[in-house]
């Protein structure tokens, strides 16, 4: 007997990879520039944190109406938006840094400026899932959204790992205009790879209703919100952990070499994790099994991390190489959730028309997480005078993601109800 070969993922999708990948260089540009921003600019770590979590302020504000309007104006055109506003965004913000524009108000232009970069974040990553579903042939689709769902930590290692060797041989302004070009670039693949939108085949099912009907179907049913806030839960502590890493180390005195390799393994764990729950969920692992799996190890891990008894050269706690061990576990367990959601976002959304609106309310919520969190961890860590108390805010998400979890495995997909 012979076997036919497994579905392939078209090169469309991997160009839609690509573009999310570029998106998420930009969210991850800032960690690695803070010593940086605060030497030339004097900000405080306060105000870098605000600039971490302001690029989701668009995110958090519209991703849902984005979700709405996405089968309207299309979902490669929303991309290639995002793309172009993003290198745009970074231009300018490059300029303010090498002193061209901005002047005394420097500090206020790039706040502007990464408030602008959410939105074209939000136009850049929102339709992915969509796009991926719909140009990805049944069979590949798990190992695609698997794949798909690893565009953040692979786009923010990326950043972490390169950032601080462009940085320190030309400044930051020089890294701002770089990820311009790679925004450019991408855009340009999305452009010639991936069929228009008017050429593109229609989901199955078809677009019906206007957008009040597919709101309330949305935000009225309970799958979709579970989902949206498990998005948030996860996406909070692994930004507010990840995000701050550089500048954790840096004040441990680790070197800007090895500060920028270490952050970027941790960051990197989380693309395993992505994979391997992208591959176990196509071997029929149940979702909230993983999704169980995915809390507990950044409960762990976490804890591990952080957790010390005392302050200073007294305090007690794991050794250096072992908080490493914990940090890197605490990403990777951390991986087999977004994987898991982007697929729990197609298969628990109403119906086929609400896809897009499923995935917008779920950004939505995980952008307002990390717009949150990072500040808030910031704000802790000024107040009790460092990072030992960060395990607190983890261990709470991780145990609200747990618990929702175990409702999201009560809920049957609609197409199984009827």
């Amino acid at each position: 007997m012979s076997t036919s070969p497994a579905p392939r993922v078209p090169l469309a999708a991997y160009a839609v990879m690509l573009g999310g990948v570029s998106a998420a260089l930009h969210l991850g540009k800032l960690p690695p520039a803070v010593p940086a921003l605060q030497a030339s600019l004097g900000i405080g770590l306060v105000e870098a944190g605000f600039l971490l979590s302001l690029v989701q302020v668009a995110s958090m504000t519209l991703g849902l109406i984005a979700g709405l309007a996405a089968d309207s104006i299309g979902l490669r055109r929303s991309m290639l938006t995002g793309l172009v506003v993003l290198t745009v965004a970074s231009l300018l913000g490059g300029a303010v840094g090498a002193g061209l524009i901005g002047g005394a108000r420097a500090v206020q232009w790039l706040l502007v400026l990464r408030a602008v970069e959410g939105i074209g974040f939000l136009l850049a990553v929102m339709p992915g899932p969509g796009l991926i579903r719909a140009l990805t042939p049944s069979g590949a689709d798990k190992a695609a959204l698997g794949l798909w769902g690893a565009y953040m930590p692979l786009g923010v290692a990326l950043a972490l790992l390169l950032g601080p060797a462009l940085i320190a041989w030309g400044g930051w302004a020089d890294w701002w205009w770089a990820l311009a070009i790679v925004s450019a670039a991408a855009a340009i693949w999305v452009w010639s790879t991936v069929p228009s939108d008017r050429l593109r085949p229609a989901a199955p099912g078809g677009a019906s209703g206007g957008w009040a009907s597919r709101l309330r179907a949305t935000v009225g049913a309970r799958a979709p919100c579970l989902t949206a806030l498990t998005f948030a839960v996860y996406s909070a502590q692994w930004m507010a952990v990840i995000g701050f890493l550089p500048a954790i180390y840096a004040g441990a005195g680790v070197p800007a070499g090895w500060n920028a390799v270490l952050t970027a393994i941790a960051a990197a764990m989380n693309i395993v994790g992505n994979v391997a729950g992208g591959r176990w969920l196509q071997r029929g692992v149940a979702p909230e099994r993983l999704l169980q799996w995915g809390f507990l190890a950044m409960a762990l891990g976490g804890v591990a991390a952080f957790a010390q008894l005392g302050q200073g050269a007294d305090a007690l706690g794991l050794p250096p190489a072992l908080r490493y061990a914990a940090v890197c576990a605490f990403s990777l367990g951390g991986g087999m959730v977004p994987a898991t959601l982007f697929l729990l976002g197609v298969r628990l959304a109403p119906s086929p028309t609400t896809v897009s609106t499923t995935v917008g309310l779920m950004q939505q919520a995980s952008s307002l997480g990390q717009f949150l969190a990072p500040p808030a961890v910031a704000w802790v860590a000024h107040r009790v005078g460092g990072w030992h108390w960060t395990w607190a805010a983890t261990l709470a998400c991780s145990l609200a993601g747990m618990a929702i979890a175990r409702k999201l495995g009560r809920i049957r997909p609609p197409a199984e109800v009827a």
